[in-house]
């Protein structure tokens, strides 16, 4: 196989807890993680001289060792010796520095092609090992649909699947830090914690209105104060239809829940004109596994 096609798909969070920060400044989170069929599109093609060249359709990302993807195929192709080098060609589609782990999950599906590519033989777990030293967020990615994530996002419980509903997302014109966000929490005491059980008992009785009730993100509080106009797109979802409207990770996406896709699209094209962000998509849950 000398050419490959994969799609990385983008994830929200439906609850996002922090328990608690390690010596070494990684958080220990308790997060139900969902993806969702907005995806970047990755072709990898072998050369057969060494080296990783990237192009993307974005001209301010890096395409060096600064970019997720690159350092998965490093990973991979020094472990095992690879002599060819790999051309990857990168189009984005999820929003960059969104909180919907589109890094991350380019950096998996360039494991994924890899492995394949050069028939590695590595299983499923042996790739999410080897991911959770390029991020915290890269081992979900390679496993993907509806998952309960602990430790620093690494310790990976699949869930039952989400309920079929559409998913507005609309990401405003700002770019946020993760890094800065989770600092800031530090600072301040979380005073209300998300119900993860409640949606995890959702999930289970595959109840959709249970799921939305219970979504919770304790970054808001940090992320929300900065960027007030997060607030108001979740009223603007909800004042339309939606179940319920939330953060995605440490945002600035924000995602709501519609029992009616026409509903969902209702509400982006009033979101539009509200002024409030050009970047809307109406999509579906995704459970399957890769392809």
């Amino acid at each position: 196989m000398d050419k490959m096609r994969l799609k990385a798909l983008g994830k929200i969070n439906l609850g996002l807890d922090v328990l608690g920060r390690r010596e070494n400044g990684y958080h220990d989170v308790r997060m139900v993680m969902q993806t969702v069929y907005l995806y970047d599109q990755i072709c990898i093609e072998k050369m057969k001289e060494p080296g990783i060249e990237i192009k993307t359709n974005l001209y301010y990302l890096p395409v060096n060792e600064n970019n997720l993807v690159y350092k998965a195929a490093k990973l991979l192709m020094e472990e095992f010796g690879i002599e060819e080098g790999v051309k990857i060609d990168l189009e984005k589609h999820i929003p960059v520095a969104a909180g919907m782990a589109g890094g991350s999950s380019d950096a998996a599906a360039v494991l994924f092609g890899v492995n394949r590519m050069f028939d590695l033989g590595l299983s499923r777990e042996g790739l999410m090992e080897r991911g959770v030293a390029i991020g915290a967020d890269v081992p979900y990615c390679v496993m993907r649909g509806t998952v309960l994530a602990e430790g620093i996002g690494e310790m990976l419980t699949p869930l039952p699947p989400m309920p079929r509903c559409a998913v507005l997302l609309a990401k405003p014109p700002v770019a946020v830090s993760t890094k800065l966000v989770y600092e800031k929490l530090d600072s301040r005491e979380i005073v209300m914690h998300p119900n993860i059980d409640g949606i995890i008992d959702g999930l289970k009785n595959g109840s959709l209105s249970q799921v939305a009730s219970h979504m919770g993100n304790v970054l808001e509080d940090v992320t929300v104060s900065e960027y007030p106009v997060i607030e108001k797109i979740k009223n603007a979802m909800k004042e339309e239809g939606a179940m319920n409207a939330m953060m995605s990770g440490s945002g600035p996406t924000v995602f709501g829940l519609f029992d009616d896709k026409r509903k969902a699209r209702v509400a982006m094209q009033k979101i539009k004109k509200k002024g409030l962000t050009r970047q809307l998509y109406v999509v579906n849950v995704h459970n399957a596994g890769r392809k």
